[in-house]
């Protein structure tokens, strides 16, 4: 027998009992497909994971205030960082731009219409250490920092919450009774980790310090972002930066820093790393389905060796080796794994893409895995679950197959 004759011996023998080789191809269907649609969700989430530090980019530095505890008062209740530690953290060699940031709660009102919305108070380098674009007009400069100006460069969803059209630059806003004119629009980014970047208004920092916030220490700021340049090393500049404060802060040997560095590239990794491992649990849970399909189809050919008993003796004692009656269950057996997995294959992709682009809106990446898992199983799960019904045929004596009933 060649190829062509046993795989057409296969397919009669899979096609006599339709409903029973369903229910068997099912089972690959649901196990292959939910392989693909896992593997799917975690690209999905490494994806997003990635994009969202890569809108930051992965050579940003945050320093924030306050980490250790001194007398029993959290080192995070006391202004531990200042505008001039950023103006001194700016002249390290790995430095490209610095601002200090001071965030805060407010209340817009533009016209009969008001927003709830978050105020960012820094410099002009913001900007650059954010990777913010601005779509209309222009950032505010360090003039508009040293005289505390009402300049403020608004989000595009905060723009719209407002009414304000897509340029409102020149209009104005007011926040606690204070008039702010709109000098810029910064380009639509969307959400992050780090919070939505399209609903937010900034301002000099100067500016939220002296007119909005009120605070006693004119001079503090929540933390300090800097970006470093492309080629620098983050791990050497972390340790200048630390170097640096410790020694305007009067810090001892032995006392602990009195601020927190987050270096967003080791943050972006760690995620990566754990999303990397969401994926392979997800991947195995699915896997369990493709053992109870695989365990379907060892199943079906064992009551099918049993069924065919009698064609096996005949074609024995017409001069059939064991090594044809072996490969014919074998061929049935990978047979119904290959249409399995094949169809499995498609809904898969198909709902995942689906879901993804129409439902979710978010495209979801597609990988060669899915692939290659569902070639690796047909040929696997398809071996593996007919290689004892093929044994236990093959091993049947003639004489004996012959009188079975």
């Amino acid at each position: 027998m060649n190829i062509q004759d046993i795989a057409k011996e296969s397919w009669l023998s899979i096609s006599g009992n339709k409903m029973r080789s369903f229910l068997t191809v099912l089972g690959i269907v649901i196990g292959v497909m939910a392989v693909v649609i896992m593997v799917a969700v975690g690209e999905t989430v490494q994806k997003s994971i990635t994009d969202q530090f890569s809108s930051l980019g992965t050579n940003t530095i945050i320093i924030r205030a306050g980490a250790a505890q001194s007398a029993g008062v959290r080192g995070g209740n006391r202004q531990t960082l200042t505008m001039d530690d950023a103006e001194f953290l700016g002249q390290l060699p790995d430095v490209a731009a610095v601002t200090p940031v001071q965030n805060a709660a407010a209340q817009v009102v533009y016209g009969n219409k008001n927003w709830s919305t978050s105020m960012v108070g820094a410099w002009p380098d913001y900007a650059t250490v954010q990777n913010i674009e601005i779509e209309y007009g222009t950032f505010f400069d360090m003039s508009a920092v040293r005289n505390a100006s009402t300049h403020a460069v608004i989000g595009p969803e905060t723009a719209e919450e407002l009414g304000m059209g897509k340029n409102p630059v020149g209009q104005v806003i007011r926040v606690q009774n204070t008039p702010f004119t709109i000098v810029g629009v910064t380009r639509a980014k969307g959400d992050s980790s780090m919070g939505s970047q399209d609903d937010m208004i900034i301002i000099p920092i100067t500016t939220l310090k002296k007119r909005l916030s009120g605070s006693r220490f004119p001079n503090a700021v929540q933390m300090v972002s800097l970006k470093l340049y492309n080629d620098a090393d983050n791990n050497l500049a972390i340790e200048q930066m630390t170097l640096l404060l410790r020694q305007r802060h009067k810090l001892d040997d032995n006392d602990a820093d009195d601020f927190q560095i987050t270096d967003m590239k080791q943050v972006m990794e760690t995620m990566e790393t754990v999303s990397g491992y969401l994926k392979l649990l997800l991947v195995a849970i699915a896997a369990v389905s493709l053992l109870v399909g695989a365990i379907g189809i060892m199943n079906m050919m064992l009551v099918s060796v049993a069924e065919r008993t009698r064609e096996i003796g005949i074609r024995k004692a017409i001069g059939a080796r064991e090594s044809m009656i072996i490969i014919q269950f074998l061929s049935e057996s990978v047979l119904i794994s290959f249409i399995g997995s094949m169809v499995g294959l498609v809904l898969g992709v198909g709902l995942a893409q689906g879901v993804g682009r129409f439902v979710l809106g978010y495209a979801v990446p597609f990988s060669i895995w899915p692939v290659v898992v569902s070639v690796t199983v047909a040929i696997v799960v398809g071996l593996a679950s007919g290689v004892m019904p093929a044994r236990k045929a093959a091993k049947l004596h003639p004489i004996d197959s012959l009188r079975y009933e």
